[in-house]
């Protein structure tokens, strides 16, 4: 008798996706990109063969149905980056267990009722302390040593494509992995303090200097002359210029011409404008504050540099200056002199001179079906719901 599959479902903790929008607006935890891959990406690279949903917010989950067993399931933390010893432990449990760490639940083997009620017949901790994402800035903060554990995970056994002689290899070359349909040519490449991870049909031009770690996901471009230092991720079908530093673009994004993001995540269907240069230190050197949605008050992180969050479907138009540690929500509009506030909530349009205002939902739609069509994807109508649902709750940000 062939033996049913597990039911694997990545859930959202609702405290933690509300420190994690504007990111989390628009998709479940688990889909948030950290190194070269999504979490749910590695979840499932990890724990194989299985049926994978998400639980998550009611108005995400036509996009992103949840799938529930009467009998049992394996609930997974989708803001917990896995290692292969941690996915070993998740996969271990038998029913009624739970892995945590502290108050923190990891992963549980059992009924959704037990799930919901939080009934654990035993506790498990891990062997080691996984990272696990919990603010905005972890996301470029864990970046690097992630980025690390995929280009391992993704290219060991395997044989990368030939590095073209026009290009120029600093470090060790078997730590550059080009997949097929790549182009790379008349590049700098440096593997001294990373790997850099050139994904299938991914086009590195001549002149672009890339230091590690790096990866660029499938279908992204790196430009020109373009300046380039890790730990930076380009996801599907993004497009760099000019110079960025630490960063994450998740997907579908746009920084093409010159100018400075550093110490940043990027959401979809974003654009940044020629010129701009978003700033990740404070003059004085000091400890950067970050606003934060789910105390709706700026916070202090610790760190001294910080850079721009950019939620999705948000525009910066060009010559922008985007000061230190800016939070920008969805579907924000950012044009003309001066620098604005460090957190504009959603659906906003405007400057520093002239004010902000609202968007309306219905030219919100309009663009982005504009920007959508040109990578040839549609926008739906549970799109639509999702931003609808956005729109609403957002007022009490604004």
């Amino acid at each position: 008798m062939k033996k049913t599959a597990r039911n694997i479902i990545l859930f959202d903790d609702n405290e933690v996706r509300k420190h994690l929008m504007p990111f989390t607006y628009t998709r479940p935890t688990a889909l948030l990109r950290v190194g070269i891959t999504t979490i749910a990406e590695k979840w499932q690279s990890m724990l194989g063969e299985a049926t994978y949903s998400y639980l998550t917010v009611r108005y995400l989950k036509k996009k992103f149905p949840l799938h529930v067993r009467r009998s049992i399931n394996l609930m997974v933390a989708g803001h917990v980056i896995p290692t292969p010893e941690l996915a070993e432990q998740v996969l271990a449990l038998q029913p009624g267990e739970a892995l945590m760490v502290g108050e923190e639940l990891i992963a549980f083997y059992g009924s959704a009722h037990d799930y919901d009620s939080r009934h654990y017949t035993h506790v498990l901790y891990p062997t080691s302390i996984p990272l696990i994402v919990k603010h905005l800035y972890d996301i470029f903060e864990f970046n690097g040593a992630v980025l690390t554990q995929d280009f391992e995970r993704l290219t060991t056994g395997r044989e990368s494509q030939p590095i073209s002689p026009t290009n120029t290899v600093i470090g060790d070359p078997t730590r550059v992995f080009i997949e097929e349909g790549a182009y790379v040519e008349g590049a700098m490449l440096n593997t001294s303090e990373g790997p850099i991870y050139i994904g299938p049909n991914v086009e590195v031009m001549e002149g672009a200097c890339i230091r590690g770690g790096f990866a660029a996901c499938h279908d992204a471009k790196v430009r020109i002359g373009a300046k380039v230092y890790g730990a930076t991720t380009l996801g599907p079908h993004c497009k760099i210029g000019g110079e960025v530093e630490n960063s994450v673009f998740i997907g579908y994004s746009n920084k093409a011409h010159e100018g400075f993001l550093g110490d940043a995540v990027i959401g979809e269907w974003c654009n940044i404008g020629g010129g701009t240069t978003a700033s990740n230190l404070k003059n004085d050197y000091g400890e950067i504050k970050l606003w934060n949605y789910a105390s709706k008050r700026f916070e202090r992180t610790g760190l001294q540099f910080c850079g721009l969050f950019m939620g999705d479907h948000s525009k910066i138009g060009v010559n922008g200056m985007i000061n230190t540690a800016t939070v920008l929500g969805v579907g924000v509009n950012i044009h003309g002199a001066g620098f604005p506030r460090n957190f504009v909530a959603s659906f906003q349009e405007g400057s520093a001179a002239a004010g902000f205002k609202n968007v309306p939902l219905e030219t919100f739609y309009t663009i982005a079906e504009r920007v959508m069509a040109r990578r040839n994807i549609v926008l739906t109508d549970i799109d639509r719901d999702i931003y609808k649902a956005i729109y609403n709750i957002s007022d009490r940000y604004k």
